[in-house]
């Protein structure tokens, strides 16, 4: 065995010496690497930071973060031992009388809970239908609900209801099978395109709402923005009273979501403030056409005009317009910036519509319409999984199968309504809205102490008080005495109706009621005074909830509640 003349530990320092440059260039290299990372993290939040002080400005941004370490704090006093008993018992107070409210009982009910051991036969079952659609119900057919029921004429109905019958079985997903659904929903598609000034190359898909319409824009959206730019963060930039789908489809597609206040009096959207918050991460602007809370229209030319500029995909909210919106120039009505293109497919910058054809389409519920300026633009909604077992499998939306008896009636009610009866029919809805926004302004005793939210030019009209001993939520308690639903907003508190056929038959009486409920509530107000603190306040349903809602800045026990509301739904 050979046997070196060096010593052992000259042996080592040499070796040492030897390996040194390789231990030395991996210790750099990992070195840098390290340096590489640190940096690109902080490349990453500067830029981030950079793009909400451009976005937010300073005292914005300072304000995002104070709104955040407030609710935080909030958020952990509600948790502490004494408060956090308090807070369970007054949520499940609150629940268990929306359970007694919602949920039919009594000597006349029986809860079906297991499958009858022998089928029923047909007059068994259509008895109970009739008790079903008989029991106790806010009275839609008087016109006592805002938004809900937008035609319920008889005869549309059972034209309705004929073809439901006759399409049953169909399902799009088998056009071969029944190839007159696919022929059906082409056509609902295309006469939609119309209305809103489609070109030649304009696409479309129906969905079951207008909620699956916008979750479908955000996602072709976001998926356009990654095929075409990469765009691994996508963010979004929406008006504060953007409709409550855009935040579904945040949530459920990882979209971030930039709000942009829509500030009094014309409670548009802040077009600069838009501009600001468009970044390399942008995919998609929003608009409404009008806006669920207000009925107000966004400045859809100044948004085409961005998203030009920026070429980001523009979507146009037009669910609850619709087919209002879309005939108030035939009907000789002022249309939405008209001299400036107006608020559709006839603006270069605007990519897509959502139009529901289940409100003022009067199509049944279960029908809406996504729309898009190109096929190209349109295919990327779409799911397509080629590698499955079971075969090629694609579908154009959230659904695979789908009914199409809905899309039969669909297109039952288009050809039936017809232009002249879509016309005649926005004639009524936005001339009772307008008389009831007049009768607001002039009525003595209403312009005196309500204000109209806006200037609403739809059938979209909403109302707060200006009175400070008149509470909002007051008045939204007292028509619901009377026999109104209809709808309580926030960030103003106001009221909403949304008008429909039903109601346009109606304004009158809401009016009256209205009168005689705020001149209560003034008498309130004069004995409040009077009486001083010793005076009792007993607060409605509506004056609580969104009491509570105002006043806390963390919202989980309003979302409790929600979820409690949600949960009695499936109460059998």
């Amino acid at each position: 065995m050979a046997s070196s003349l060096l010593p052992v530990a000259l042996q080592h320092k040499l070796l040492g010496y030897s390996r040194s440059p390789n231990a030395q260039l991996a210790a750099l290299n990992l070195d840098l690497l390290r340096n590489i990372v640190f940096f690109l993290f902080i490349f990453r939040y500067v830029r981030k930071t950079f793009y909400s002080l451009r976005g937010y400005g300073l005292f914005g941004s300072l304000r995002n973060v104070y709104a955040a370490v407030r609710l935080f704090c909030y958020s952990i006093f509600l948790r502490l031992p004494g408060v956090r008993g308090q807070v369970d018992k007054q949520v499940s107070s609150a629940i268990e009388n929306l359970e007694n409210k919602l949920v039919q009982t009594g000597p006349g009910v029986t809860r079906y809970l297991t499958l009858p051991k022998e089928g029923w036969t047909a007059e068994q079952i259509r008895a109970e239908l009739d008790k079903l659609a008989n029991l106790e119900h806010t009275r839609w057919e008087d016109g006592r609900v805002s938004g809900a029921v937008y035609h319920g004429g008889q005869d549309l109905l059972k034209l309705q209801t004929e073809a439901f019958g006759q399409f049953g079985v169909a399902n799009p997903i088998h056009p071969d099978v029944f190839p007159g659904v696919r022929k059906m929903e082409a056509e609902v598609v295309a006469m939609v395109l119309a209305l809103f000034n489609g070109p030649s190359d304009g696409a479309g898909v129906t969905t079951s709402g207008g909620t699956e319409s916008i979750l479908m824009a955000c996602l072709g959206a976001r998926n356009k923005a990654y095929a075409e730019r990469g765009v691994t963060e996508p963010e979004m930039i929406i008006p504060d009273t953007a409709h409550a789908a855009f935040y579904k489809a945040s949530n459920y597609f990882g979209i971030k979501l930039h709000r942009v206040p829509c500030p009094a009096p014309e409670y548009k959207v802040d077009v600069p403030a838009v501009r600001r918050l468009i970044n390399s991460n942008t995919v998609l602007l929003v608009g409404s056409a009008p806006n669920f809370p207000h009925g107000i229209v966004d400045d859809i030319p100044a948004l085409s005009r961005l998203a030009t500029m920026y070429k980001i995909p523009l979507h146009v909210d037009c669910c609850l317009g619709s087919f209002v919106i879309a005939f108030l120039k035939k009907a000789g009505f002022p249309s939405p910036y008209e001299e400036e293109g107006g608020f559709d497919f006839r603006l270069p910058g605007v990519t897509s519509i959502s139009v529901d054809t289940h409100k003022y389409g009067f199509a049944p519920k279960g029908n809406s319409v996504v729309l898009y300026r190109s096929r190209a633009y349109r295919s990327h909604q779409y799911f397509i999984y080629p590698d499955w077992s079971g075969g090629v499998y694609a579908s154009p939306s959230v659904a695979g199968s789908r009914p199409g008896a809905l899309i039969a009636g669909c297109w039952a009610s288009l050809m039936n309504v017809g232009e002249a009866g879509y016309i005649n029919s926005c004639l009524e809805i936005v001339g009772a809205a307008k008389k009831f926004e007049v009768s607001i302004r002039e009525h003595p005793v209403l312009s005196k102490n309500l204000g109209v939210v806006g200037k609403p030019m739809v059938s979209v009209v909403a109302f707060e008080s200006t009175n400070p001993g008149v509470d909002t939520y007051d008045l939204a308690d007292g028509l619901s005495a009377k026999g109104w639903h209809l709808n309580a907003l926030q960030s103003p508190p106001a009221i909403h109706v949304a008008f429909t056929l039903p109601t346009a038959a109606a304004v009158d009486k809401l009016t009256a009621d209205l009168v005689e409920v705020l001149e209560k509530e003034l008498a309130k107000a004069e004995e409040r005074k009077r009486q001083g603190k010793s005076y009792v306040i007993k607060r409605g349903d509506t004056a609580a909830l969104y009491g509570v809602a105002g006043s806390m800045p963390d919202k989980s026990v309003v979302s409790r509640l929600a979820e409690g509301f949600l949960d009695t739904l499936y109460k059998a």
